[in-house]
This record gives structure tokens, sequence and C-alpha cells, in this order.
């Protein structure tokens, strides 16, 4: 497991003001759905996640833009590389290597135990 980051969760009332520039798939941990809680306040989601560490386990995985195998792979990431896990459907997981990106999915079963 890798080395836990401390998020802090914002205070008082969240809030953006005036337009923001939507990032590109792949960048930043944003979905329309959910958002890394260190985007809180800089970024519109309707739920923040405090990420889980996770590490890649042996045989490295590479992160996808969309849960299929065949999707464009945003990134490859070598074994024992730290992520931050924000969201497991079925045999996906969405992370991230940080606040500041690259997220994407990776197979869960890719991940050290």
């Amino acid at each position: 497991m890798s080395v836990a980051t401390e998020y802090h969760l914002p205070e008082g009332t969240i809030g953006l003001e005036g337009p923001v520039v939507r990032p590109a798939p792949g960048t930043l941990p944003l979905r329309g759905d959910l958002a890394h809680i260190a985007l809180a306040g800089r970024y519109l989601a309707a739920h923040y996640v405090v990420p889980q560490p996770r590490e890649i386990g042996p045989e490295g995985a590479a992160l996808h833009l969309i849960p299929r195998d065949d999707s464009e792979v945003v990134v490859r990431l070598d074994a024992g590389t730290a992520v931050e896990a924000l969201d497991y459907a079925g045999d996906w997981c969405w992370a991230t290597r940080g606040p500041e990106g690259p997220s994407g999915y990776l197979r869960t079963a890719l991940l050290a135990p």
C-alpha cells in the first residue's frame, strides 16, 4: 500500500464564481458525478471523494479513458506506482496519480493486494 496523503475537507460553503473551463478527459480526477476532494472549490461535481491510497501490482497497469480494454490509454503505470482510488465499479477502478492527474480507469485486479 502506498503512503497515505492527507487531504483536508473544505470548510463552509463550496461554490464557484464565474465560468470554469472543463479539463480534458484523462487529466484532472474530475467526472460529472465525482471529483477528487482536492478539487472542491475549483470544479463543481455532484460528489467529492477522499481517495484511497493504493499501489499498482507486479504486472503494471494502463489507465484508460473509459472502463474498456480497447479504449484509449492515458498513461502506463509501472509496478509499485502509488495511485489514489476514487471509485470502483465491477472489475474497474477509477484512479489518479494525485489531484493534478492523470486520471483514468484500470482493472482492479492490477492493483496490489
